[in-house]
């Protein structure tokens, strides 16, 4: 009868077996996929993403970050000098042109009245909404390019814009609108997405 005898090998970190289907061999020495972390930040690493000082691993950006501050490759963040700022701040027209560059937009969801920023931003007839915010007003349901329509100055989908008529029996209330949009075709040709 054969026998398992298992495996032999610890894992660097915590010192239990480490069996090959758990197992990662980095720099020569054997860790467990879990116990593969950054010391500092203690992300999981991955064999293509690591580094190591003197056994210590690191995540690419906390080792270049180590090196970076001290000059060295110390094993501390701790003793990591800290840059005096100056008592006065110093007029410079770059940094003026930079600050204005990162204020932000001044744009406001039509939904919330909150700022909309670029990432974040769904435009429909100029009109800026946040994704989260662009929905039908009836049901709360998320809607689209192809799928909404504006009724004074409210979003439905098209779901319930058609049961609210059915409820009501005419689309007279929509006269004002029809003006303003005279086609849905019109209306969804000019959503964007993003500015």
């Amino acid at each position: 009868m054969a026998s398992f005898a298992g495996t032999t090998q610890k894992c660097t970190v915590c010192e239990k077996t480490a069996y090959p289907v758990d197992k990662l061999t980095a720099d020569g020495r054997v860790y467990h996929k879990a116990c593969f972390r950054c010391h500092h930040c203690r992300n999981t690493l991955k064999l293509s993403n690591y580094c190591s000082f003197e056994g210590v691993l690191y995540c690419r950006p906390h080792y270049d970050q180590l090196y970076k501050r001290t000059g060295s490759l110390d094993k501390s963040f701790e003793g990591t000098p800290k840059i005096q700022k100056p008592e006065r701040p110093t007029e410079n027209e770059n940094a003026k042109v930079l600050s204005n560059v990162f204020m932000g937009t001044k744009d406001k969801c039509a939904g919330c009245k909150k700022t909309v920023y670029p990432l974040e931003r769904v435009t429909v007839n100029g009109t800026p909404y946040h994704k989260g915010c662009f929905k039908c007003s009836h049901g709360g349901c998320t809607i689209s390019a192809v799928n909404f329509i504006t009724h004074e100055g409210k979003l439905y989908c098209k779901h319930h814009h058609i049961q609210l008529f059915k409820e009501k029996g005419n689309y007279s209330q929509l006269d004002g609108d029809r003006e303003k949009t005279p086609s849905l075709t019109d209306e969804t040709s000019s959503f964007k997405v993003g500015a």
